[in-house]
């Protein structure tokens, strides 16, 4: 990491201070996609749990519509979490939002079985994944704006990655705690205590992240706001009627890094094992090589976006997808190991300049005023709408149609609408955030 510490366009703060706003983001990051990665995982398991088994197909889907519920909360969350970015300081927000989510996943940890509280226990872990996604809502607006404005200018790529690269970390982690409990204890016992440990794993992860996070001071950029007396009285309502095209433009830009990244981490999983008859273990394997290949990709993508820009990176990516998803699906249709591999590598190297440039570009698309406000509403709201449907659609499409290649028609059409808000954005690289 030793670019974090070379000079941009303008001085922000002293390179300690800089690492540690990096770090601070990235372990909020790995905490939020920790907490969603977990659940998804042990999805199985607390149905088993949480609702009653007089009809097993209906408590996993139980457990699943609990698990979307924190999808249809997001927005609300940004909605309210969002704005106090602007008002009350990016540090004292992402302290705020971190702190609820792990707090959450904690006590999912700690909550009664059906078969101990009835009723009672699916309306706790209810409660419990609202409030986790109520937090997450906050979470990328101020998490995001936090690392942009601490970056130097000519470095905010490279910066902003690792902001992906912690919120890979998290999926990462999560997948290989969940996988080696699955593996290493019996099928009563995980659902007996097993199943506990990750969420309880939550609040030393969090502590670690609330820790770093409430030694920092406020950015420069929202610290030029208190001293000017610009904060927004109502950052909602100015970034609603000011600046509505580059909400727009956020929400097509997630567009596409989300339903690519649900796609390739959450959906191929049972894609590999439903669809193509694959192992369930091969094919966590092979999810899992993709989420490392994404982690150490994304800082590479950083460096290369603050030198060719935004632009060309987003709109390289996107025509990338158009060419080889079809040709990469019908290497993993083959369905053994080496050529699903090979096919899954492809979607990653597709998704790799998504990831590794859009955290530096959406808070680069507002003002300081309305910086964290913007984020949070247009990401969170694209992300719920698409990227948190994407499994479920394309488990309905292929099942409905019987077609296989469903999964690479649908990336093929979010990339080409996603090149229409990459043309009408500004390029931002190396350039003045403020």
């Amino acid at each position: 990491m030793s670019e974090l510490l070379e000079s941009g366009g303008q001085p922000t703060a002293d390179r300690a201070v800089q690492r540690r706003a990096v770090t601070a983001a990235m372990i909020g990051n790995a905490t939020e996609w920790y907490d969603y990665a977990t659940y998804g995982y042990l999805a199985v398991v607390l149905g088993k749990v949480f609702f009653p088994q007089s009809e097993p197909g209906l408590s996993l889907l139980a457990s699943f519509a609990t698990f979307a519920l924190a999808f249809a909360i997001r927005p609300v969350g940004a909605f309210v979490l969002g704005p106090l970015n602007d008002r009350i300081g990016r540090k004292r927000t992402i302290a705020l939002t971190i702190l609820t989510m792990a707090g959450a996943t904690f006590a999912i940890g700690l909550l009664p079985g059906y078969g101990t509280a009835g009723v009672f226990a699916p309306l706790a872990l209810v409660l419990a994944r609202l409030v986790q996604g109520f937090a997450v809502g906050g979470e990328y607006g101020g998490a995001s704006t936090f690392v942009v404005e601490y970056a130097p200018d000519k470095r905010r790529g490279f910066w902003a990655s690792w902001l992906e690269c912690g919120a890979l970390g998290g999926f990462l982690l999560a997948s290989a705690l969940t996988t080696a409990l699955t593996y290493g204890l019996s099928e009563a016992a995980m659902e007996s205590w097993g199943w506990r440990i990750p969420f309880l794993a939550a609040l030393p992860l969090g502590t670690i992240g609330l820790y770093l996070r409430i030694r920092l001071t406020d950015t420069p950029s929202f610290r030029a706001l208190e001293e000017e007396e610009a904060r927004p009285s109502a950052p909602v309502r100015e970034a609603l009627t000011g600046h509505r095209l580059r909400l727009l433009i956020c929400g097509g830009l997630v567009i596409c890094s989300s339903i690519g990244t649900y796609v390739l981490l959450t959906y191929l999983p049972s894609y590999l094992s439903e669809e193509l008859g694959m192992t369930s273990a091969t094919s966590q394997v092979l999810v899992f090589v993709a989420g490392a290949l994404l982690t150490a990709g994304i800082p590479f993508a950083g460096i290369l976006s603050d030198r060719v820009g935004r632009k060309r990176m987003l709109a390289g990516a996107a025509i990338a997808y158009v060419v080889l998803a079809f040709p990469a699906f019908q290497l993993i249709q083959r369905a053994d190991s080496v050529s699903a591999l090979a096919g899954i590598v492809i979607l990653t190297l597709c998704h790799i300049p998504i990831l590794g440039t859009t955290t530096a570009t959406l808070p680069a698309l507002f003002p300081a005023r309305v910086r964290g406000t913007g984020v949070a509403i247009g990401y969170n709201i694209s992300f719920a709408v698409f990227g948190g449907t994407a499994p479920l659609l394309m488990t309905f499409v292929v099942g409905r149609t019987g077609n296989l290649d469903m999964p690479a028609f649908y990336l093929v059409l979010v990339a080409l609408i996603t090149l229409v808000p990459v043309l009408a954005m500004p390029e931002t690289a190396r350039k003045p955030l403020d």
